[in-house]
């Protein structure tokens, strides 16, 4: 560290601080709260798992030459799959992780952005984020 400046120094040494002080917030311990409750359900992790496995036998039967894919076990993997993922939704434990994902990616997205556009020059007093829709969920970083 010897070759780093005071002011470098500094701002390593606020962005700790800004890292701790982010791990006290309600936002983030109720994420974390959220998380390990998540990760705790037996019932959760066990549907989890079956959509998992559903996932790869849909893969394993979609990816075999054509002549030997079975449609109807397609079909069928395909059914298994829509109900697994909608008791994974429905589940209390995931319905609150997800609710405290959404509100810790919100914060998350604010701090990044503030940081990137005052490295960009910004005046950090008025930089925040900006979420943008393109209307294609599959080009999408999350809408906050």
């Amino acid at each position: 560290m010897e070759n780093k400046n005071v002011n470098e120094l500094d701002v390593i040494t606020l962005t700790r601080e800004l890292g701790k002080k982010i791990q006290q917030e309600e936002v983030y311990l109720k994420y974390q709260i959220a998380k390990q409750n998540a990760d705790n359900d037996e019932a959760l992790q066990k549907i989890i798992n079956e959509f998992s496995d559903k996932r790869t036998q849909l893969s394993d039967e979609t990816e075999k030459p054509e002549e030997e894919r079975n449609n109807e076990r397609i079909q069928q993997i395909s059914r298994e799959m829509r109900r697994c993922y909608g008791e994974i939704m429905s589940n209390q434990s995931m319905i609150n992780y997800n609710e405290a994902k959404e509100a810790y990616d919100v914060i998350m997205n604010r701090i990044s952005a503030i940081i990137q556009k005052s490295f960009e020059g910004e005046d950090p007093e008025t930089a925040d984020y900006s979420p943008s829709c393109s209307g294609s969920c599959a080009t999408c970083g999350g809408c906050g």
